[in-house]
């Protein structure tokens, strides 16, 4: 398999992992909501296992595909600089992770097409958090 493809998924993974977890602690510290809290949790978890045997079955092409001294994407535009709020922040999270599931789900094809059918699913169900939970946080 070519190595970019490794990196888009090392790169994709990471990307809804820390997206994730940022709309957890947005939700956990700022609206004390234990189920929406929950929830984001278990994805987190879920996103994780799902991929656990391609991990490990391809751990060293993952790692090894990396090349952040040469990746030409991570500078950051000046809209990512700022955010207005925390919900601003947490829907920018959200579409961060919306965005890698989708690549994920589209990637995976290529190796096997239940996971990405489960990634597929992954991203409805943060639509359905981001639903919820932006009513909590504006009501803060």
């Amino acid at each position: 398999m070519d190595t970019g493809v490794y990196r888009i998924i090392d790169a994709n993974l990471n990307r809804v992992m820390e997206g994730v977890r940022v709309c957890e602690d947005i939700i956990r510290f700022s609206t004390n909501n234990e189920v929406l809290t929950l929830r984001l949790k278990e994805l987190r978890h879920s996103v994780f296992s799902a991929i656990k045997d391609l991990r490990n079955e391809h751990f060293e092409e993952l790692v090894h595909s990396r090349d952040t001294g040469r990746d030409v994407g991570t500078k950051s535009t000046d809209s990512e600089k700022t955010r207005d709020d925390l919900a601003d922040l947490f829907l920018a999270n959200t579409q961060r992770g919306k965005e890698s599931l989708r690549v994920l789900e589209e990637v995976l094809k290529l190796f096997d097409r239940e996971l990405s059918q489960r990634f597929k699913e992954f991203r409805f169900k943060l639509y359905e958090i981001e639903k919820q939970a932006v009513k909590e946080i504006r009501h803060c």
